[in-house]
C-alpha cells in the first residue's frame, strides 16, 4: 500500500512551519540537521507509514518552506522547543516519538526535559548525548580554529559564510554531502588552517552524481530549495550555540529516561571527532537507552546512506515500545 504525502503549513507560534506527513497511527516526528530539509527523511516517511505509523517530517525553522527568522537568538532552545510543541498542538497530538539528526538530534535530546509529557520515545542519529561544556562553545571552537579549519567557528560570523555558500549552492551542497559521507575522511578538512580559508577552499571536490545513496533528481531538490532560500537560516542554528549554552547554565541537562534508540554511521565524522568512548559515556546520560547501532561504511547522512538498515532498526525499536 502506498500513502500520499500530505504537505501542511502549521502556525507554531512566532513561525510557520512546513511539515510533510504520511500514514496514520502513532506519530513519529523527524527533525533534520544541516544542510537538510524534510526531504532528508524521504526514505523513512513511506517505510514508517507502511508499517502503521504517522510519519511527520519538518522543515526546521530557517529551512525550506518554513519561516526563517533573521536573528540567531530566535534559534535558541526556548524557540526551537516551542516549534516542536507547536507542531504537536497544531496536529492535535498529545505525545509523539521524536527522531533527530545532527543539530536536530541535539534539540531532540532536550525535549523530554523541556517538553515533559509530550515525548513517548527518541530515535537519535549521529550525535550522542554528551554533557554540556563548562565554557561557551564559541570559546572552545576559537581555540580549535587556531590550528585547524573548523566549520562551526567559520559559521559564527554573520556574512562571510552566508555569501560564500549562497554564491555556489550546487557546488557547496555536493562537496559537503560527499565530505561528510562514508566515502571521504572528513577530518582531512582539519588539516587546513582557518586563516584565509572559506569552507569551499577546504572541502574536497565531490565526484560526479549519481552516488549510490543520492540521485541527480534528489540532489536537485536540495539545490532548488537552497538556491531559493540561501543558507542564513541554517547557519543561525550554529550562531545560537552560545545562547543555548547560556540557557543551560540555568537549566542543567537531566538524564534522558524515555526509551531511546541511537544510530550512527561507522564513518560519521561526529563519532570520529568525539571518539568511540562517546557511545559508552552516553549511557550514563541516557538511562533510557535501549539499543545502539553502528552502521558499517556509512557516514554522517546515515538515514540516506543506509536507509534500509536505519528503517529496519527504527521499526524494530518502535515495535518494542
Amino acid at each position: 500500500m502506498s500513502f500520499r504525502e500530505r504537505h501542511r503549513m502549521l502556525d507554531a507560534g512566532d513561525v510557520t512551519l512546513h511539515v510533510v506527513e504520511q500514514g496514520d497511527g502513532v506519530p513519529v516526528v523527524m527533525c533534520h540537521g544541516f544542510p537538510g530539509l524534510w526531504y532528508s527523511w524521504r526514505r523513512q516517511l513511506p517505510a514508517l507509514a507502511e508499517a502503521g505509523y504517522r510519519a511527520i517530517a519538518l522543515d526546521m525553522r530557517g529551512y525550506g518552506r518554513s519561516s526563517r527568522p533573521p536573528s540567531p537568538r530566535a534559534y535558541d532552545r526556548r524557540h526551537t522547543v516551542a516549534d516542536l510543541v507547536g507542531v504537536l498542538d497544531a496536529l492535535g497530538i498529545d505525545e509523539a516519538v521524536f527522531a533527530g539528526h545532527d543539530f536536530g538530534a541535539a534539540l531532540v535530546w532536550d525535549l523530554p526535559q523541556w517538553a515533559p509529557g509530550r515525548v513517548k520515545a527518541l530515535m537519535q542519529l549521529s550525535v550522542p548525548r554528551m554533557p554540556v561544556s563548562n565554557r561557551p562553545p564559541t570559546e572552545l571552537y576559537a581555540r580549535m580554529a587556531e590550528q585547524h579549519f573548523v566549520h562551526v567557528y567559520y559559521f559564527q560570523e554573520e556574512g562571510p559564510a552566508d555569501e560564500e555558500l549562497g554564491a555556489e549552492p550546487e557546488r557547496f551542497l555536493a562537496n559537503v554531502f560527499w565530505a561528510l559521507s562514508g566515502g571521504y575522511r572528513y577530518l582531512d578538512v582539519w588539516r587546513h588552517p582557518s586563516e584565509g580559508n572559506g569552507y569551499l577552499d577546504v572541502l574536497p571536490e565531490a565526484p560526479p552524481l549519481p552516488w549510490p545513496w543520492l540521485s541527480r533528481d534528489e540532489f536537485a531538490f536540495y539545490t532548488d530549495e537552497f538556491r531559493r532560500t540561501g543558507f542564513t537560516g541554517g547557519l543561525n542554528w550554529y550562531r545560537a550555540y552560545d545562547h543555548v549554552w547560556n540557557e543551560k547554565q540555568n537549566r542543567p541537562d537531566e538524564p534522558v529516561t524515555v526509551p531511546t534508540l541511537f544510530l550512527v554511521g561507522e564513518r560519521d565524522p561526529v563519532l570520529q571527532m568525539m571518539g568511540s568512548d562517546a557511545l559508552e559515556q552516553m549511557e550514563a546520560h541516557v538511562p533510557g537507552l535501549r539499543d545502539v547501532h553502528v552502521i558499517e561504511g556509512a557516514g554522517h547522512f546515515v538515514q540516506m546512506e543506509a536507509a534500509g538498515e536505519v528503517n529496519e532498526a527504527m521499526l524494530a525499536f518502535l515495535a518494542g515500545l
